[in-house]
């Protein structure tokens, strides 16, 4: 990124505290170097409109950049200006703005910029109402139970019950909950211990007593039936009696899905990780704060929870609070 010159020495010593502050809140290194550069550009702007005062700057001067900013990526040929270039610029002047509240310098009013279409964003996240329905669905039965005994739809149903706790209500990874072991449900102090979390990090997860209750019903009434072996750990294991895959999990919940007879819901692209990114979501909208979520998730940075922060600006559903117990 081109170093863009700025002689204002207030906007110096903004953009110094700025990068400051955004290493203090844990930001990943790279995110602390491109963020203030994005910023840069922006005051450099300021600067050629001869405002060169903090006070000077305005929503409508971080609009029109904008708006500059996409029509300079609408007419270059070859290399225009990306969506996600777009994204990250913006995102480095709402994290900007929100510096300059926070830090008394400047009661500058919330922007509210939509963000551009990025394939790379996270595009169906479920809603609260939606998680209530595949859980119901885990208890809807086929009419035809003649292929199967009767045992089994139940067994099955306290393992799908207990593995929308760990996707959704503990929201881990596809990985993390295919490796879970039984000696990872640390139900005495209320923990899942993630040992091969991304980047090989470990973490403890919380889980309320409703979700607890999920796992241990699973553990010890459905677990057994599919069994084969005394010795397996696995804590998620196939009616064959193996730890069980990440596609067989996931195929599990496209049979819940079907059972909802939710066509909005069926038609979106709904996926294991879609559980994850829908726990974040809705604990952002219940009011939990960026590093609360970033440990729950266990991100190595505030910059990979951000996006969560688009996301909610994207749902129009209801404002209602996040409680697990009720489903």
């Amino acid at each position: 990124m081109k170093q863009l010159p700025i002689t204002s020495p207030h906007y110096k010593y903004i953009l110094k505290s700025f990068k400051e502050w955004l290493d203090v809140l844990g930001y990943a290194e790279t995110t602390v170097y491109q963020m203030p550069n994005y910023i840069r550009e922006f005051l450099h702007y300021m600067e050629q409109q001869n405002k060169t005062q903090i006070s000077d700057i305005e929503n409508k001067h971080i609009k029109e950049y904008y708006r500059e900013l996409k029509q300079r990526g609408n007419t270059r040929r070859g290399g225009g200006l990306s969506n996600s270039y777009l994204n990250k610029h913006l995102q480095a002047i709402q994290k900007f703005c929100d510096y300059l509240r926070q830090s008394g310098r400047l009661l500058i009013p919330k922007l509210y910029i939509p963000t551009e279409e990025d394939d790379h964003q996270i595009k169906d996240v479920l809603t609260q109402e939606e998680i209530k329905e595949i859980y119901k669905a885990t208890m809807l039965y086929p009419d035809n139970t003649e292929r199967i005994a009767p045992w089994m739809y139940e067994a099955l149903s306290l393992r799908d019950k207990a593995m929308l706790t760990i996707f959704y209500g503990c929201g881990l990874r596809r990985n993390e909950a295919v490796h879970l072991d039984i000696s990872d449900i640390q139900a005495e102090k209320n923990y899942i211990y993630v040992k091969k979390g991304k980047n090989y990090k470990e973490r403890f997860v919380p889980i309320n007593t409703t979700g607890l209750q999920h796992l241990q019903n699973y553990l010890y009434e459905s677990r057994p039936r599919f069994l084969r072996n005394e010795k397996e750990e696995a804590f998620f294991i196939s009616q064959r009696g193996r730890r069980i895959n990440g596609q067989s999990m996931l195929l599990r919940l496209k049979i819940l899905i079907l059972r909802t007879n939710n066509a909005e819901l069926q038609q979106k692209e709904t996926g294991l990780h879609t559980l994850r990114h829908s726990i974040a979501t809705h604990l952002l909208q219940n009011g939990m704060k960026l590093e609360s979520i970033a440990k729950f998730l266990g991100h190595s940075s505030l910059e990979s929870t951000q996006i969560y922060t688009h996301l909610l600006e994207k749902e129009n559903n209801e404002s209602g609070k996040y409680l697990l117990e009720q489903v």
